[in-house]
């Protein structure tokens, strides 16, 4: 560890106790990765009946501190997550909430860059990359300690999809969704394979039926999971917790771990200051390196109106 991150290393701040961040606190508890996990919400007894909901577990799980505060609470803290902010309702997209939720970052990500200028600061609010952007410009900070979810939840459910086609394990079925965590999402067939074998490849090597229409139809339900999800259950939050607590677990272990989560990019396939997700290498840092994988010129193509969708969102903002 370095000397800017060994004294607050073990503390993550959580703003917003609704189902996402009650949930990734509870992930949290579990996996052992914070030795102190602070809850932060505008309605305070909310917080405090999660934390103390949350410290019953403790006895089941690892010694951990658990407490309702404050932004100054958030000065110590390797990471503060943000999951605050209005859910997209039945038949409307991310993009629909995005003024709504950037005024509340207007009112949150100010006061926890004061408290804690160290510290990284993990967006899973939505529109995620649209509030990503908010976050970086709002705070102040490295584009590097500004990280959002992005599509690392279409990443699972995209392999999940492909593992169930192919039936094998999902983590041994290796891709990526890039661009923005919504719509105009872009699945990287060019970067998909099976043992190191693009997936045309691999069926032709193991006597297996490939059908570009069945693959687009993997993509289709992936782009579309939680909107399904959404219609039987009103919300989706089990996904995005463990996919905020693998991108924990790989800044607080430096792990130097390549995950698709949402960043400033620039200078790449023509496209700049927009917050976006390309496969990036997540350490005790935030975002040490922003990678530039080879894509086909149709998925380049793809990446750039998907780009031009968040920077159109992103303007509605008026961030300056």
């Amino acid at each position: 560890m370095t000397d800017t991150t060994t004294a607050q290393a073990t503390r993550v701040a959580i703003v917003g106790t609704g189902d996402v961040g009650a949930t990734y606190a509870h992930h949290l508890l579990l996996s052992g990765l914070a030795a102190e996990i602070v809850l932060i919400n505008r309605n305070r007894a909310k917080a405090e009946g999660e934390a103390m909901d949350l410290t019953h577990t403790v006895p089941f799980a690892q010694p951990t501190r658990i407490w309702a505060g404050d932004y100054e609470d958030c000065a110590e803290a390797a990471i503060t997550v943000i999951t605050a902010g209005v859910n997209p309702g039945q038949g409307e997209s991310r993009l629909d909430v995005v003024k709504k939720n950037g005024e509340i970052f207007r009112q949150i990500v100010p006061e926890v860059a004061r408290q804690n200028p160290r510290g990284i600061i993990l967006v899973a609010s939505n529109p995620v990359d649209v509030l990503t952007y908010a976050a970086w410009k709002l705070s102040g900070l490295p584009p590097r300690q500004v990280i959002g979810s992005g599509t690392i939840l279409d990443t699972a459910r995209f392999r999940t999809l492909l593992a169930e086609h192919f039936g094998m394990d999902s983590r041994n079925v290796h891709g990526y969704i890039i661009g923005e965590h919504g719509d105009s999402q872009v699945p990287a067939w060019s970067l998909t394979n099976i043992i190191g074998m693009p997936l045309p490849e691999y069926c032709a090597a193991h006597g297996l039926p490939y059908h570009q229409a069945q693959m687009d139809e993997i993509a289709q339900q992936t782009r579309e999971a939680a909107k399904r999800i959404v219609e039987r259950k009103d919300a989706t939050y089990y996904g995005v917790a463990g996919g905020l607590a693998r991108i924990t677990e790989a800044i607080l272990r430096d792990q130097h771990t390549v995950l698709s989560v949402s960043t400033l990019v620039e200078s790449y396939a023509g496209i700049d200051d927009v917050c976006l997700s390309l496969p990036c290498i997540v350490d005790e840092s935030g975002v040490e390196r922003v990678l530039h994988p080879a894509l086909s010129s149709d998925e380049r193509d793809a990446l750039r109106r998907s780009a031009d969708v968040l920077k159109q969102a992103i303007s509605e903002l008026d961030l300056g």
